[in-house]
């Protein structure tokens, strides 16, 4: 197991372009740690930094305590795996799986040893006489990873692995990627822009945007409090509702009027330290209800006009817009199969779950 330490990384082009800025961290030995942004944000070029792929620009690398700026990629002892699986396809999977123990010249018996544990942990026991293109997109991706695992790398590096995958499959594929970390030990660093194999699969998730960190946190801590609208906004699908507007105070109670909309009164149910002016109020959709919540004896309401309702099996995705004016885009809220909402068109009381509001400045910061 290997402690990574990423001591005020930057990465700067000949160009100009900062990918990567003053980007400090630590990922923990043993633990899956995942790298989460919007495309361009600089995961995938720290990702290479720490491959040994690109040049770091400034600041320092560590695995433990050996400095890794100027190592080979072949010295760092990483196992990694690309979007495109990157197979030989004149090679079995069985010698795909031992091609880097070939490379190091191991013994026969050890290789052979090596690679059959390895097919057995990745459900390729049967498959070791099949090419790449007799195989499934999810049994080349297995064989992409267990040519990883064979030789036991103190860092495994995950490049976006599941984009090709269909939906079915990348599901399957989390739980077993997640399973096989776990089994394993080593620790790991993965990309990815969908949030949904962040929360499912992180032990920590390390938020990224336009080269900077935005928060690192377990999934649970992410989720529930964000530490800015970006982070608030990207995490969570559907995604947290935005409502533009002020804060004010009158005696001991908070009052948040939405731009010539609606208002709540006592909206946060906690100090704020004082901040007033405009903000963007946050709730998430399960927050929000068509009746009461049960453990709100006196829960914050508004009016709304349904606009459209999803139909997803377990339950049902209702997207509403508030009397204002200017709320241009579709706010949505989460509702069981059977609870009654209303029809397309009608107008509807909508309540929030008192202490569930966020609220951020005009910086995007969470006040």
């Amino acid at each position: 197991m290997t402690l990574i330490t990423l001591d005020h990384l930057e990465k700067r082009y000949e160009n100009g372009f900062e990918a990567v800025k003053d980007l400090s961290l630590r990922l923990e030995s043993g633990k899956f740690t995942v790298l989460l942004g919007p495309s361009g944000c600089g995961k995938s070029t720290t990702l290479r930094m720490i491959a040994g792929l690109e040049s770091i620009t400034a600041g320092e690398l560590r695995f433990d305590n050996e400095r890794m700026n100027e190592a080979l990629p072949k010295h760092r002892d990483i196992g990694m795996v690309f979007q495109n699986y990157a197979l030989y396809p004149h090679l079995s999977v069985f010698e795909n799986i031992a091609f880097p123990l070939r490379l190091r010249r191991e013994a026969k018996a050890r290789v052979d040893e090596r690679v059959r544990e390895v097919a057995a942990m990745t459900g390729l026991a049967e498959l070791l006489d099949r090419k790449p293109k007799q195989l499934s997109g999810g049994q080349r991706q297995r064989v992409a990873l267990g040519r990883a695992i064979v030789r036991k790398p103190r860092v495994f590096l995950f490049d976006e692995p599941l984009s090709n995958l269909d939906a079915q499959l990348r599901t399957q594929m989390r739980v077993e990627i997640s399973q096989l970390q776990r089994l394993v030990g080593s620790t790991a660093v993965y990309v990815t822009h969908d949030q949904t194999e962040a929360m499912t699969m992180a032990d920590t998730i390390v938020v990224m945007n336009k080269g900077e960190l935005q928060q690192v946190g377990t999934p649970q801590e992410i989720y529930n409090n964000p530490s800015n609208r970006f982070v608030a906004g990207f995490l969570g699908s559907p995604t947290m509702n935005f409502f533009e507007g002020n804060l004010t105070q009158t005696a001991k109670e908070w009052h948040f009027q939405e731009q010539d909309g609606f208002t709540l009164n006592d909206a946060q149910n906690q100090v704020l330290s004082a901040f007033q002016g405009k903000v963007a109020l946050g709730i998430r959709p399960e927050n929000i209800a068509c009746t009461p919540f049960e453990s709100d004896s006196a829960a914050l309401s508004f009016s709304a006009t349904i606009e459209r309702i999803e139909f997803l099996g377990n339950e049902k995705l209702v997207y509403f817009r508030t009397q204002s004016k200017s709320a241009s885009l579709l706010k949505v809220l989460r509702a069981s199969i059977g609870e009654v909402i209303g029809e397309v068109g009608t107008n509807c009381t909508l309540f929030v779950k008192r202490g569930a509001c966020a609220f951020f400045n005009e910086r995007g910061e969470r006040v």
